[in-house]
Protein backbone atom coordinates (compact mmCIF):
# COMPACT_ATOMS: atom_id res chain seq x y z
CA UNK A 1 0.00 0.00 0.00
CA UNK A 2 1.35 3.56 -0.99
CA UNK A 3 2.67 5.59 1.66
CA UNK A 4 -0.18 8.54 1.12
CA UNK A 5 -3.12 6.01 1.60
CA UNK A 6 -4.90 6.89 4.66
CA UNK A 7 -5.67 4.40 7.53
CA UNK A 8 -8.93 3.49 6.06
CA UNK A 9 -8.28 2.60 3.06
CA UNK A 10 -8.91 -0.91 3.02
CA UNK A 11 -12.45 0.07 3.69
CA UNK A 12 -13.32 2.96 1.30
CA UNK A 13 -16.58 5.00 1.33
CA UNK A 14 -19.20 2.91 0.26
CA UNK A 15 -23.14 4.42 0.26
CA UNK A 16 -25.41 2.50 -1.20
CA UNK A 17 -26.89 5.40 -2.43
CA UNK A 18 -24.30 6.21 -4.76
CA UNK A 19 -24.10 2.95 -6.80
CA UNK A 20 -27.45 1.21 -6.13
CA UNK A 21 -27.98 0.58 -9.79
CA UNK A 22 -24.09 -1.07 -10.01
CA UNK A 23 -24.86 -3.10 -7.19
CA UNK A 24 -28.27 -4.53 -8.47
CA UNK A 25 -27.06 -5.26 -11.67
CA UNK A 26 -23.95 -7.12 -10.10
CA UNK A 27 -26.26 -8.92 -8.20
CA UNK A 28 -28.52 -10.27 -11.10
CA UNK A 29 -25.17 -10.74 -12.99
CA UNK A 30 -23.62 -13.20 -9.29
CA UNK A 31 -26.86 -14.70 -9.60
CA UNK A 32 -26.80 -16.45 -12.97
CA UNK A 33 -23.04 -17.45 -12.56
CA UNK A 34 -24.27 -19.05 -8.87
CA UNK A 35 -26.89 -21.18 -10.69
CA UNK A 36 -24.63 -22.39 -12.96
CA UNK A 37 -23.23 -23.45 -9.98
CA UNK A 38 -25.86 -24.85 -8.37
CA UNK A 39 -26.56 -27.24 -11.15
CA UNK A 40 -23.38 -28.50 -11.99
CA UNK A 41 -22.31 -29.35 -8.16
CA UNK A 42 -23.77 -32.15 -6.09
CA UNK A 43 -25.71 -31.18 -2.94
CA UNK A 44 -23.83 -30.01 0.16
CA UNK A 45 -25.14 -29.82 3.98
CA UNK A 46 -26.68 -26.18 3.88
CA UNK A 47 -26.05 -25.47 0.58
CA UNK A 48 -22.12 -25.08 0.88
CA UNK A 49 -22.10 -25.94 -3.23
CA UNK A 50 -23.78 -22.76 -4.49
CA UNK A 51 -21.73 -19.89 -2.73
CA UNK A 52 -19.03 -18.43 -4.80
CA UNK A 53 -15.50 -17.52 -3.07
CA UNK A 54 -13.87 -14.22 -3.23
CA UNK A 55 -10.12 -14.28 -4.66
CA UNK A 56 -7.52 -11.55 -5.47
CA UNK A 57 -9.21 -10.22 -8.31
CA UNK A 58 -13.07 -10.75 -7.57
CA UNK A 59 -15.16 -13.86 -7.01
CA UNK A 60 -15.21 -17.22 -8.34
CA UNK A 61 -17.13 -20.42 -8.74
CA UNK A 62 -13.81 -22.78 -8.05
CA UNK A 63 -13.95 -25.31 -10.21
CA UNK A 64 -17.11 -27.19 -11.42
CA UNK A 65 -17.43 -30.19 -12.49
CA UNK A 66 -18.92 -31.25 -16.33
CA UNK A 67 -19.02 -34.95 -17.37
CA UNK A 68 -15.33 -35.94 -16.79
CA UNK A 69 -14.13 -32.34 -17.40
CA UNK A 70 -14.51 -29.15 -15.32
CA UNK A 71 -14.66 -25.63 -15.92
CA UNK A 72 -14.82 -22.45 -13.25
CA UNK A 73 -16.08 -18.39 -13.68
CA UNK A 74 -14.31 -15.74 -12.47
CA UNK A 75 -15.44 -12.40 -11.98
CA UNK A 76 -12.43 -10.41 -12.71
CA UNK A 77 -13.13 -6.81 -10.58
CA UNK A 78 -9.99 -4.84 -10.75
CA UNK A 79 -9.51 -5.64 -15.34
CA UNK A 80 -13.42 -5.92 -15.11
CA UNK A 81 -13.92 -8.94 -17.11
CA UNK A 82 -15.74 -12.11 -16.57
CA UNK A 83 -13.33 -15.04 -17.52
CA UNK A 84 -14.50 -18.24 -17.96
CA UNK A 85 -11.45 -21.27 -17.74
CA UNK A 86 -12.45 -24.62 -18.81
CA UNK A 87 -10.15 -28.09 -18.70
CA UNK A 88 -10.10 -29.18 -22.05
CA UNK A 89 -9.97 -25.74 -23.99
CA UNK A 90 -8.74 -22.20 -24.05
CA UNK A 91 -11.62 -20.89 -22.45
CA UNK A 92 -12.72 -17.03 -23.19
CA UNK A 93 -13.58 -14.10 -21.11
CA UNK A 94 -15.81 -10.61 -22.43
CA UNK A 95 -15.27 -7.43 -20.76
CA UNK A 96 -17.71 -5.81 -17.44
CA UNK A 97 -19.57 -3.11 -18.76
CA UNK A 98 -22.37 -1.34 -18.88
CA UNK A 99 -24.88 -4.04 -20.18
CA UNK A 100 -28.81 -5.68 -19.40
CA UNK A 101 -28.71 -8.73 -17.39
CA UNK A 102 -30.81 -9.64 -20.46
CA UNK A 103 -27.26 -9.16 -22.75
CA UNK A 104 -25.08 -10.49 -19.65
CA UNK A 105 -27.46 -13.80 -19.93
CA UNK A 106 -27.35 -14.14 -23.58
CA UNK A 107 -23.58 -13.57 -24.13
CA UNK A 108 -22.79 -16.17 -21.27
CA UNK A 109 -24.82 -18.84 -22.49
CA UNK A 110 -24.19 -18.35 -25.88
CA UNK A 111 -20.20 -18.55 -25.22
CA UNK A 112 -20.18 -21.55 -23.20
CA UNK A 113 -22.19 -23.30 -25.51
CA UNK A 114 -19.33 -22.31 -28.09
CA UNK A 115 -16.78 -23.52 -26.33
CA UNK A 116 -18.51 -26.83 -25.56
CA UNK A 117 -20.98 -26.41 -22.22
CA UNK A 118 -24.38 -26.79 -22.50
CA UNK A 119 -25.93 -25.55 -19.19
CA UNK A 120 -29.50 -25.54 -17.93
CA UNK A 121 -30.58 -23.01 -15.00
CA UNK A 122 -33.55 -21.68 -13.51
CA UNK A 123 -33.70 -18.34 -15.46
CA UNK A 124 -35.47 -15.86 -12.56
CA UNK A 125 -33.30 -14.57 -9.60
CA UNK A 126 -33.83 -15.51 -6.11
CA UNK A 127 -34.64 -14.20 -3.21
CA UNK A 128 -35.79 -11.11 -4.87
CA UNK A 129 -40.09 -9.48 -3.74
CA UNK A 130 -40.26 -9.03 -7.63
CA UNK A 131 -38.18 -11.21 -9.84
CA UNK A 132 -37.32 -10.02 -13.67
CA UNK A 133 -36.55 -13.42 -15.51
CA UNK A 134 -32.85 -12.88 -16.96
CA UNK A 135 -33.77 -13.44 -20.67
CA UNK A 136 -36.19 -10.41 -20.05
CA UNK A 137 -34.29 -8.01 -17.50
CA UNK A 138 -33.35 -4.47 -19.32
CA UNK A 139 -33.99 -2.81 -15.87
CA UNK A 140 -30.52 -3.91 -14.95
CA UNK A 141 -27.76 -2.22 -17.05
CA UNK A 142 -25.66 -0.14 -14.82
CA UNK A 143 -21.65 -1.08 -14.28
CA UNK A 144 -19.43 1.62 -12.43
CA UNK A 145 -15.54 0.72 -12.36
CA UNK A 146 -14.95 2.68 -9.39
CA UNK A 147 -17.96 1.96 -7.18
CA UNK A 148 -17.26 -2.20 -7.84
CA UNK A 149 -13.35 -1.36 -7.36
CA UNK A 150 -14.77 -0.26 -3.99
CA UNK A 151 -16.47 -2.84 -2.82
CA UNK A 152 -14.32 -5.06 -3.89
CA UNK A 153 -11.06 -3.64 -2.19
CA UNK A 154 -13.71 -3.42 0.92
CA UNK A 155 -14.66 -7.02 0.42
CA UNK A 156 -11.34 -8.30 -0.01
CA UNK A 157 -10.47 -7.39 3.35
CA UNK A 158 -13.59 -8.21 5.00
CA UNK A 159 -12.62 -11.95 3.69
CA UNK A 160 -9.10 -12.05 5.30
CA UNK A 161 -10.53 -10.73 8.72
CA UNK A 162 -14.16 -13.20 8.66
CA UNK A 163 -11.21 -15.69 7.76
CA UNK A 164 -8.91 -14.59 10.90
CA UNK A 165 -12.10 -15.40 12.91
CA UNK A 166 -12.91 -18.59 11.53
CA UNK A 167 -9.58 -20.08 12.24
CA UNK A 168 -10.42 -19.41 16.32
CA UNK A 169 -12.84 -22.07 15.51
CA UNK A 170 -12.82 -26.24 16.13
CA UNK A 171 -16.34 -26.98 15.14
CA UNK A 172 -18.46 -27.27 12.27
CA UNK A 173 -17.55 -24.10 10.35
CA UNK A 174 -18.71 -22.87 6.88
CA UNK A 175 -16.05 -21.53 4.45
CA UNK A 176 -16.35 -17.92 4.03
CA UNK A 177 -18.46 -17.43 1.25
CA UNK A 178 -20.86 -15.33 -0.83
CA UNK A 179 -23.82 -16.10 -1.11
CA UNK A 180 -25.24 -14.92 -4.80
CA UNK A 181 -29.22 -14.68 -3.38
CA UNK A 182 -28.60 -12.57 -0.59
CA UNK A 183 -25.42 -10.57 -2.08
CA UNK A 184 -23.67 -11.24 1.04
CA UNK A 185 -20.19 -12.67 2.76
CA UNK A 186 -21.14 -14.64 5.23
CA UNK A 187 -18.99 -17.62 7.47
CA UNK A 188 -21.42 -19.69 9.95
CA UNK A 189 -20.60 -21.83 13.01
CA UNK A 190 -22.16 -25.07 14.52
CA UNK A 191 -22.63 -26.45 17.64
CA UNK A 192 -23.48 -30.00 16.46
CA UNK A 193 -27.02 -30.39 17.35
CA UNK A 194 -29.99 -29.95 14.95
CA UNK A 195 -32.14 -27.54 15.31
CA UNK A 196 -36.35 -27.64 15.44
CA UNK A 197 -37.86 -28.07 12.50
CA UNK A 198 -39.29 -24.58 10.89
CA UNK A 199 -42.88 -24.15 10.16
CA UNK A 200 -43.97 -23.70 6.34
CA UNK A 201 -40.26 -23.70 5.73
CA UNK A 202 -39.19 -24.06 1.74
CA UNK A 203 -36.76 -26.47 0.99
CA UNK A 204 -33.91 -23.49 0.83
CA UNK A 205 -34.58 -22.99 4.75
CA UNK A 206 -35.54 -26.61 5.96
CA UNK A 207 -31.52 -27.50 4.23
CA UNK A 208 -29.92 -23.73 5.63
CA UNK A 209 -31.14 -24.28 9.01
CA UNK A 210 -31.68 -27.64 10.27
CA UNK A 211 -29.09 -27.48 12.65
CA UNK A 212 -28.41 -24.62 15.34
CA UNK A 213 -25.84 -22.33 13.76
CA UNK A 214 -24.69 -19.19 14.75
CA UNK A 215 -23.48 -16.62 11.58
CA UNK A 216 -21.85 -13.60 10.44
CA UNK A 217 -21.78 -11.69 7.28
CA UNK A 218 -21.62 -8.22 5.84
CA UNK A 219 -23.88 -7.06 3.03
CA UNK A 220 -24.13 -3.98 1.20
CA UNK A 221 -26.88 -2.84 2.38
CA UNK A 222 -30.47 -4.04 0.29
CA UNK A 223 -33.39 -3.35 3.05
CA UNK A 224 -31.04 -1.33 5.30
CA UNK A 225 -30.26 1.26 3.08
CA UNK A 226 -26.32 1.33 3.84
CA UNK A 227 -23.69 -1.64 4.12
CA UNK A 228 -23.34 -3.35 7.57
CA UNK A 229 -22.12 -6.62 9.01
CA UNK A 230 -24.58 -8.92 10.55
CA UNK A 231 -24.97 -11.38 13.78
CA UNK A 232 -27.36 -13.76 14.24
CA UNK A 233 -27.83 -16.97 16.43
CA UNK A 234 -30.88 -19.42 15.10
CA UNK A 235 -32.76 -20.28 17.25
CA UNK A 236 -32.43 -17.19 19.05
CA UNK A 237 -32.21 -17.97 22.51
CA UNK A 238 -33.95 -16.27 25.27
CA UNK A 239 -31.84 -12.70 26.25
CA UNK A 240 -30.04 -12.59 23.29
CA UNK A 241 -31.50 -9.59 21.78
CA UNK A 242 -30.47 -8.10 25.15
CA UNK A 243 -26.63 -8.99 25.32
CA UNK A 244 -23.81 -6.67 25.71
CA UNK A 245 -21.81 -6.74 22.53
CA UNK A 246 -18.91 -4.79 21.01
CA UNK A 247 -18.59 -2.21 19.36
CA UNK A 248 -20.35 0.29 21.10
CA UNK A 249 -21.73 1.48 17.68
CA UNK A 250 -23.56 -2.44 17.21
CA UNK A 251 -27.60 -2.29 18.16
CA UNK A 252 -30.19 -5.33 17.67
CA UNK A 253 -32.49 -4.52 14.84
CA UNK A 254 -35.78 -6.18 16.40
CA UNK A 255 -36.93 -5.64 12.50
CA UNK A 256 -34.40 -8.30 11.15
CA UNK A 257 -33.97 -9.96 14.61
CA UNK A 258 -30.07 -9.76 14.44
CA UNK A 259 -27.64 -7.44 15.56
CA UNK A 260 -26.05 -4.82 13.27
CA UNK A 261 -23.25 -3.27 12.81
CA UNK A 262 -23.10 -0.23 10.23
CA UNK A 263 -20.05 -0.44 8.02
CA UNK A 264 -19.31 3.75 8.36
CA UNK A 265 -19.11 2.97 11.82
CA UNK A 266 -16.41 0.51 10.94
CA UNK A 267 -14.20 2.08 8.45
CA UNK A 268 -14.53 5.50 10.73
CA UNK A 269 -12.82 3.70 13.60
CA UNK A 270 -9.45 3.87 14.80
CA UNK A 271 -8.71 0.33 14.01
CA UNK A 272 -11.55 -1.44 11.34
CA UNK A 273 -10.32 -4.92 11.41
CA UNK A 274 -10.65 -4.57 15.27
CA UNK A 275 -14.00 -3.61 15.20
CA UNK A 276 -15.06 -6.14 13.15
CA UNK A 277 -13.60 -8.92 15.11
CA UNK A 278 -15.05 -7.33 18.25
CA UNK A 279 -18.04 -7.92 16.54
CA UNK A 280 -17.74 -11.29 15.45
CA UNK A 281 -16.43 -12.16 18.77
CA UNK A 282 -19.06 -10.47 21.52
CA UNK A 283 -21.82 -11.67 19.58
CA UNK A 284 -20.64 -15.14 18.65
CA UNK A 285 -19.88 -15.55 22.54
CA UNK A 286 -23.59 -13.66 23.50
CA UNK A 287 -25.46 -16.74 21.50
CA UNK A 288 -23.05 -19.29 22.56
CA UNK A 289 -23.07 -18.88 26.25
CA UNK A 290 -26.86 -18.14 26.17
CA UNK A 291 -27.30 -21.38 23.65
CA UNK A 292 -25.73 -23.31 25.97
CA UNK A 293 -23.26 -24.27 23.02
CA UNK A 294 -20.17 -26.29 24.47
CA UNK A 295 -17.18 -23.90 23.78
CA UNK A 296 -14.54 -25.53 25.44
CA UNK A 297 -14.62 -28.47 22.93
CA UNK A 298 -15.67 -26.19 19.92
CA UNK A 299 -13.10 -23.59 19.83
CA UNK A 300 -9.07 -23.29 19.22
CA UNK A 301 -6.39 -21.42 21.56
CA UNK A 302 -3.95 -21.21 19.21
CA UNK A 303 -0.47 -20.02 21.22
CA UNK A 304 1.15 -19.26 18.17
CA UNK A 305 1.13 -19.88 14.56
CA UNK A 306 2.53 -23.51 12.82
Amino acid sequence: MSENLNKNENYPSLPLNEWQETNDTIHMWTQIVGKIRLVQTPLTNQWWNVPLYVTPRGLTTSAMPYDDKSFSIDFDFLSHKLIVQTSFNDGFSFDLEPMTVADFYEKLFGKLKENGIEVEIKAVPDELEKPIPFAEDTTHKSYDRQAVEKFFRALVNIDRVFKEFRSRFIGKCSPVHFFWGSFDLAVTRFCGRNAPPRENADKITRIAYDQEVISHGFWTGNGLGEPAFYAYTTPEPDGFKEAKVKPDAAFYSNEMSEFLLKYEDVRTSENPDQAILNFLQTTYEAGANLAEWNRENLEADWKEKP
